[in-house]
């Protein structure tokens, strides 16, 4: 590893600065639990780390029954996921952070770090580049992709998103508050992930020395519940999960939102899915048409057609848990 300046700001705005005075080199510190990974693997090598530890106003959850949910960047997943208000008003968003990591991970990782996580890719993280570019050809496609993405892998991009909250928040409508150096702003969560289409761009839509303070979650509007497959039972990477809210009218779903994740290089919405479920009152059959829906545009590579299924599957079963029906 290589060293680095640490910094431990007090305020949110002291925190934007010092990522500016750092220039390029300066990188966030929040639990730590994927940085200090990349930095050991030589993958990273900030010259500067702005540590958010001690930044209060990024900490705490408060629910209010007309204003929604806000949660602090620096809130850990084990307190969200064991948050009472969030657990009574947002299932969906408690059955993701429970599927986070291990005990220990939960303890340390915050909201703001997972949303912010970089991809698992083994390219990447073997410091082939975040698009895995080798004489202007991506290694993935003739590769070892079991684990790339199924939707959105036309190029160059073939990772797929880390975060188990993002898919969960784009389907409940949040919002993140970003603040850097030209100020704050709102920015939907469907839009602050992006595809990159050139090496050196982020996968992020994250100005240069922005950070996320804050995540704003508008009162419940449905039924929320999420789903996510791994290889094995105890801690592991997800294969692919889905996050389902249903708007109900009476036993009839009124409106649905279907986003599914590990499955391509942003949290996928599906729209055939959602179409698949209005109008419709929620049944096994119905489910398993959503699932077949959301995944009809898939186009799996030359390794990971399994993950089709999965996320075929996950879609259901989050359809159905979403419903009360499992």
């Amino acid at each position: 590893m290589d060293a680095f300046e640490y910094a431990q700001p007090a305020t949110a705005r002291e925190a934007v600065a010092l990522l500016a005075q750092g220039s390029e080199g300066a990188q966030v510190l929040a639990g730590g639990s994927d940085l200090l990974a990349l930095m050991k693997d030589d993958v990273a090598a900030p010259s500067r780390l702005v540590s958010l530890r001690s930044v209060r106003d990024l900490s705490g959850i408060q629910y209010h029954p007309r204003q929604g949910l806000r949660i602090g960047a620096m809130v850990t997943i084990d307190e969200l996921g064991t948050n009472a208000d969030v657990g009574r008003h947002y299932p969906g968003l408690v059955q993701a952070a429970e599927e986070i990591g291990s005990p220990q991970i939960r303890n340390v990782g915050t909201v703001g770090g997972n949303l912010c996580q970089r991809p698992r890719c083994w390219y990447y993280r073997s410091g082939f580049g975040l698009l895995a570019m080798r004489d202007g050809k991506s290694l993935v496609p003739n590769g070892d992709n079991r684990y790339h993405a199924i939707l959105g892998n036309s190029g160059p991009a073939y990772f797929v998103a880390p975060s188990n909250l993002g898919g969960m928040l784009i389907g409940l409508g949040a919002k993140f508050r970003l603040l850097g150096p030209k100020g704050s702003r709102d920015l939907p969560a469907e839009k602050f992930f992006v595809i990159p289409k050139a090496e050196g761009e982020r996968e992020h839509a994250l100005e240069a020395n922005e950070i996320i303070t804050e995540v704003m979650v508008p009162p419940p509007q449905g039924r929320s519940a999420y789903y996510e497959l791994r290889q094995k039972a105890q801690f592991d990477w997800p294969l692919a999960a889905a996050a389902v809210v249903l708007q109900m009218d009476g036993h009839t779903v009124k409106t649905a939102r279907v986003v599914m994740g590990q499955v391509a290089p942003v949290p996928w919405p599906s729209p055939e899915a959602e179409q698949a479920l209005a109008g419709k009152t929620v049944t096994a059959e119905v489910a398993e048409e959503a699932g077949k829906a959301a995944v009809a545009q898939a186009t799996p590579l030359s390794r990971n057609a399994y993950k089709v299924t999965l996320a075929r599957v996950a879609v259901k079963r989050a359809v159905l848990r979403a419903a009360g029906i499992v």
